[in-house]
């Protein structure tokens, strides 16, 4: 697959101003309102079309509210289901196909104050940045926003980020072992760029991942965002669940997917996560 160098750059032109946007919500509370796209196109020195289609993804991934004739504000805050297991018991096997990247941009920068608060580092700080197109068998499937402190891997080359598993790469060449992760992931549709990079219908659906990753010392090594093709890929869990009990003097809870009294919450949970990479029908 050739990548289409408009498509790419629109991809990450749009990714700047989605960040700019997302520090300005993180500052804010629900219910406040966020500077007009007047502003924020003098601000950001980008063009209507480019900030409205930032805009419009944050507004579908429920960030945003935009009201007629009042302007842009912050939503409410979203429900959160963790499934967390007491026996510490979490397996992630490796998807189905063979992966591969094409590096659409890799460069150092300041980490800046949205990606410095999650690596807990200083927004000057620099990162090692790279947007990549991940491929299977071939096909693309994703496009993936990585940042990783350049301190921690100064020699990190294009090659490790096209070539192989990434972690192995962190822990053979590195001395970085990665531990764990906290990973969201939501439902989105892509923009037009990202649906070229991807070949798929604008306003195709689509599943937004965002993780953080620690090494063994509990600290962060690598915050990414990726946007997964919604036709190709899927998520599937499997849950192991204690026997139901009821607690008295406590309030029946509701696990989403789960029907009500068929969970009892303190009772073990395992949970194991695999992707999915559909057959291609076209």
């Amino acid at each position: 697959m050739e990548i289409d160098s408009a498509a790419s750059g629109a991809v990450l032109k749009r990714e700047r101003v989605r960040d700019a946007i997302l520090e300005l919500i993180e500052a804010r509370r629900p219910g406040d309102a966020i500077p007009s796209e007047r502003s924020l196109c003098a601000r950001l020195g980008v063009s209507r079309p480019t900030l409205r289609a930032a805009v419009d993804e944050l507004v579908v991934a429920g960030l945003l509210v935009r009201e007629h004739g009042r302007g842009m504000f912050v939503a409410e805050e979203k429900i959160t289901q963790e499934l967390v297991s007491e026996r510490n018991s979490f397996t992630l096997p490796r998807a189905g196909g063979v992966w591969t990247s094409r590096i659409l941009e890799f460069r150092t920068l300041p980490a800046g104050a949205r990606v410095g608060r999650r690596l807990r580092m200083s927004p000057a700080a620099r990162v090692r940045y790279t947007a990549r197109l991940r491929l299977v068998d071939g096909a693309p499937m994703a496009i993936e926003h990585l940042h990783v402190p350049a301190d921690l891997v100064p020699d990190l080359t294009g090659e490790e980020l096209e070539q192989g598993d990434l972690y192995e790469h962190f822990r053979d060449r590195h001395g970085v072992q990665v531990s764990e992760a906290v990973q969201s992931i939501e439902p989105t549709v892509v923009t037009r760029a990202e649906a070229d990079l991807l070949d798929v219908p604008e306003l195709s659906p689509a599943l937004l991942f965002e993780r953080l990753t620690t090494d063994t010392g509990g600290r962060p090594v690598e915050y990414v965002h990726s946007v997964y093709r919604g036709d190709r890929y899927r998520i599937v869990s499997r849950l192991t669940l204690g026997p139901a009990a009821a607690r008295p003097g406590r309030p029946e809870e509701h696990h989403p997917g789960i029907p009500p009294g068929d969970f009892t919450s303190g009772a073990p949970l395992t949970l194991s996560t695999r992707g999915v990479v559909q057959p291609n029908e076209a």
